[in-house]
């Protein structure tokens, strides 16, 4: 069974869904009020795969804490150009076996790793 949902967890709902729509460039699958003080916000990385929703209703997940999830690139230096060209904190390429890499954080520190796969 695939992943279908992976909670990412924020401070401010709003600042993250700009970050990620954006910068990152993720789809807004749903916005929705759920209760006074949180929303269900429901984004799409960019070719699909797993969504993400940006939570902060989880006691054990403190906005920031969300570490090394990747998203899959087919140009590293390209990605790394435009992020960087936005203003982002970008950290310089690397080279692994399993790929060529760069990591970002979201405005509460959720770190992400944007990788050129090897094949």
């Amino acid at each position: 069974m695939p992943i279908a949902i992976v909670s990412i967890p924020v401070a401010d709902q709003a600042r993250a869904r700009g970050f990620y729509t954006d910068i990152m460039e993720f789809a807004v699958m749903r916005d929705e009020a759920m209760g006074p003080d949180s929303r269900w916000i429901q984004l799409q990385p960019p070719g699909g795969g797993a969504s993400i929703t940006l939570v902060n209703w989880f006691d054990a997940m403190p906005p920031g804490c969300q570490q090394g999830l990747m998203l899959g690139v087919p140009d590293i230096e390209a990605e790394h150009a435009r992020l960087a060209g936005l203003g982002v904190e970008v950290a310089p390429i690397r080279k692994e076996a399993w790929g060529r890499y760069t990591m970002v954080a979201d405005p509460d520190g959720n770190r992400w790793v944007v990788a050129e796969l090897a094949a």
